[in-house]
């Protein structure tokens, strides 16, 4: 079994790729898009589409989903 972790996506995929928005997102265009890239995830500002993305491994944004369902918060 290899331990090889899934190559990162490549910009072209980016493009490719089918974005949503958050359910959660209200009438002001104030939200997050997020593009499933298998085993990796990608969220961009809906606002500012030329910002690039940030990729995340699919475990990683399960915990950040997580920690914002339960409450949690992050201080920076």
């Amino acid at each position: 079994m290899s331990t090889t972790p899934p190559r990162r996506p490549h910009a072209a995929e980016l493009q490719k790729a089918r974005w949503r928005k958050s359910s959660y997102s209200g009438g002001a265009n104030d939200c997050v898009e997020i593009a499933d890239l298998g085993a990796y995830a990608a969220v961009r500002d809906s606002k500012d589409l030329e910002l690039s993305p940030v990729i995340l491994s699919r475990s990683a944004l399960d915990d950040l989903l997580g920690l914002y369902t339960d409450g949690e918060t992050c201080v920076g």
